[in-house]
């Protein structure tokens, strides 16, 4: 198995920090249909309120940006935990 670049970080960290931001994306969305499917039974129709949905799709906000930023945050991870 060939090193890894200097700059690359380790694929466990990289790993780590994917699986972490795709729980928060999963989370977030599962908040974000709960609520609207809270506002859209028939049984209890009530308008859909905008604060609570926007409260529950920070976690895929976060998310997203964790895989966008994921080489990085692997980087800082690898060298806090000196791996």
């Amino acid at each position: 198995m060939s090193e890894p670049a200097p700059n690359e970080p380790p694929p466990g960290a990289m790993l780590l920090v994917q699986f972490a931001a795709g729980c928060l994306i999963v989370v977030g969305l599962l908040e974000v249909g709960l609520q609207l499917a809270r506002h859209l039974l028939p049984q209890h129709r009530t308008p859909v309120e905008i604060f609570p949905l926007v409260l529950d799709s920070i976690p895929i906000a976060v998310g997203l940006v964790m895989l966008i930023k994921a080489k990085a945050i692997a980087n800082w991870i690898a060298e806090k935990l000196d791996l």
